[in-house]
């Protein structure tokens, strides 16, 4: 599932106000650095770290699904390859454990219709 993009809300608050006081005037000063261009300015700022953000976030997912590939790719090849030590050497064999099975001869039996826990009959 790839990630949300990020909208801001300021961001759209703040063009749609710079529209309003670019009609009054363009080179709007309101002193103390209140300038239309300086508004301006940072709206773009902003619009550029946004449209970043983004794709880094489009970057991450393309980076993420990849990985997820390479990750199947290495259990089937990991698999195949415990398997190839089977077919070679046998499922009892050492070789086969050194590998990363557990040898036949080893496996644990389950026992068939006991129960783990007596019953209080047992006790």
């Amino acid at each position: 599932m790839a990630r949300r993009k990020r909208t801001s809300q300021v961001l759209e608050k703040a063009v749609r106000r710079a529209a309003g006081i670019n009609s009054i005037d363009p080179n709007l000063d309101l002193g103390n650095g209140l300038t239309q261009p300086t508004f301006s300015t940072l709206i773009e700022r902003m619009r550029t770290r946004e449209n970043a953000y983004n794709s880094a976030l489009s970057n991450l997912d393309k980076l993420y699904r990849e990985m997820l590939q390479t990750e199947r790719e290495l259990a089937d090849m990991a698999e195949h390859m415990l398997l190839g030590v089977a077919t070679r050497y046998g499922k009892s064999s050492v070789e086969y454990g050194m590998a990363g099975g557990v040898p036949k001869n080893q496996r644990r039996k389950g026992l068939r219709g006991e129960s783990p826990i007596p019953s209080f009959e047992q006790l």
